[in-house]
């Protein structure tokens, strides 16, 4: 079984810059872009934190500042929309929904995301030495063109771990990804709340 682990770093950075796109107002040009993005999630959409509201940022044209722990180089730009989301604690998550050419385009680009996260794991632990990950398939899930939902927990030594959830999915020619992740391992993670998650965002898509 594959180990691997991502640092306590990675998701502290990816938090730090969601809470920093989280104060950003929308102007109205990201208001045009988002009246003609696919439908997206809203925090309420999220798993529950046990302490504090989901923050949602705006819907904006383009990829996050920022690309998502384990889809380093495999987003496209183009017809690329994202929305952040953050809480008053250590728990954020980020939706990024591409809209492709054509169907045939769009299960290619699924295909390729489900691939780099189900690699993740392993693909970190060769470039940390001394850490350890682990990683979780949990299935697919019966909405539209299909989903499937992954775990990775990564960690390294005198530092706290991370777990992220993934879910990925497509409608039509329209891709979307979902990361969820905090400070936990893969026991703590909210998979069947984060499910209901995923087969949420695949439904709001407007493909």
């Amino acid at each position: 079984m594959f180990r691997r682990s991502g640092t306590a770093t990675t998701l502290t950075t990816a938090l730090v810059a969601a809470a920093s796109a989280l104060l950003l107002t929308a102007s109205a040009g990201t208001s045009a872009a988002a009246a003609t993005a696919p439908g997206f999630l809203a925090g309420t959409d999220l798993p529950p934190h046990p302490t504090s509201p989901w923050y949602a940022g705006a819907v904006t044209k383009g990829l996050p500042e920022s690309a998502p722990f384990c889809l380093e180089g495999v987003l496209p730009a183009a017809g690329s929309w994202h929305r952040v989301f953050g809480t008053e604690y250590d728990t954020g998550a980020v939706q990024v929904s591409v809209r492709s050419a054509s169907p045939a385009a769009a299960a290619k680009l699924a295909g390729a995301l489900e691939r780099k996260v189900a690699a993740c794991a392993a693909d970190w632990l060769r470039t940390t030495p001394g850490g350890t990950a682990s990683w979780q398939d949990y299935g697919t899930l019966p909405v539209e063109e299909g989903a499937h939902v992954y775990g990775v927990h990564t960690s390294i030594p005198d530092s706290e771990p991370g777990v992220h959830l993934y879910g990925i999915g497509r409608d039509g020619s329209t891709v979307t990804v979902v990361r969820w992740g905090e400070m936990g391992n893969l026991s703590h993670a909210p998979v069947a709340d984060f499910k209901k998650t995923t087969t949420k965002a695949v439904n709001k898509l407007n493909p």
